[in-house]
């Protein structure tokens, strides 16, 4: 499955995180891997953050991901960064935002419309 996330960096904080950003420790890389992330892509727009997360259940691995004290060790560091998630409705949320269309998804349904 893949999720969309949104962040926002803090201000006067963007040139920090892209540095900072540019290599995450290779715990949270094991990490990731032990809870089904095959891969976490993020890219950005001004002070916007866009994640796109691929996993096998995005649920199950921020369970096992929140849980684990290398991932409270990158959240204490990369926090000082980012000042929040934003929801699919722009709320304070952690919660993915929402797909709206996929070029593969409509070409493997054949919808011509």
């Amino acid at each position: 499955m893949r999720i969309a996330l949104h962040s926002v960096i803090r201000e006067g904080a963007i040139d920090e995180y892209r540095s900072h950003h540019a290599r995450v420790p290779d715990e949270l890389v094991e990490l990731f891997e032990r809870a089904g992330i095959r891969d976490w892509t993020i890219w950005r727009s001004g002070d916007r953050l866009f994640h796109l997360v691929d996993c096998d259940d995005f649920d199950h691995a921020m369970t096992i991901v929140g849980a684990d004290p290398a991932n409270e060790r990158w959240q204490a560091d990369i926090g000082r960064f980012v000042e929040e998630f934003r929801g699919p409705d722009g709320d304070t949320s952690f919660t993915p935002i929402e797909a709206v269309w996929s070029l593969a998804t409509q070409r493997a349904t054949g919808a011509n419309a």
